[in-house]
């Protein structure tokens, strides 16, 4: 959704004039809510603002001012915005979850190392929210992590998830992992069905 500028507040108008980044964030948190969303939309150029914006974005509950934030963060991308998107996958909003995830897509080869490291997490809702990232991010290794996914992770759910990305992104680089897989859970219905699927549109690649 993009910015939509507002010029008045219920405390007065905003100005049009442009901000400094000491200045966007102490209105970051500021009380009038069109005051932090001018703010947290205009952060995305001081990439010193990560830090602010984080903190913010943990307290946030006005969805136009979180999606600003979460689009300023996402824009930064330094290791202090990946790393506190990172930890609102933690988060018990259903909703933040769900909308860091969206933000998380649209980072690059950046987010690599934190996607990485999610995918080794002790949650297992954590490593299939990282799969699920892993479906936009344009790095050449995501195929060699779905597979590792799929070859040394317990939880059947987490490999499900992997199987049905690789279904989309995988090569026949894939097939032996899935087959194993497949010995692997061999009693469970709904992952076989999940890999039969993914095999054969390895073949029609």
């Amino acid at each position: 959704m993009g910015f939509i500028k507002h010029t008045h507040t219920h405390h007065g108008s905003v100005p049009d004039t442009p901000l400094d980044c000491q200045q966007l964030m102490a209105q970051i948190s500021n009380p009038d809510t069109v005051v932090r969303r001018r703010a947290a939309h205009e952060a995305m150029r001081c990439p010193d603002c990560s830090s602010v914006l984080v903190a913010q974005l943990n307290k946030e509950a006005e969805p136009a001012v979180r999606e600003a934030i979460l689009n300023s963060l996402s824009h930064i991308a330094d290791a202090t915005a990946i790393a506190g998107l990172a930890s609102c996958l933690r988060s018990e909003d259903t909703a933040l979850r769900n909308e860091t995830i969206d933000a998380m897509k649209s980072l690059n080869e950046e987010a690599a190392p934190v996607i990485r490291q999610l995918l080794k997490d002790i949650d297992p809702d954590v490593r299939i929210f990282a799969v699920n990232i892993l479906e936009s991010l344009k790095h050449p290794e995501v195929e060699r992590w779905l597979i590792e996914v799929i070859s040394t992770d317990p939880h059947i759910n987490v490999c499900a998830t992997a199987v049905d990305l690789l279904g989309e992104v995988g090569t026949e680089q894939a097939r032996a992992a899935l087959e194993q897989l497949a010995l692997r859970f061999a009693q469970e219905p709904y992952i076989q069905f999940a890999i039969r699927v993914a095999l054969r549109r390895l073949h029609e690649a």
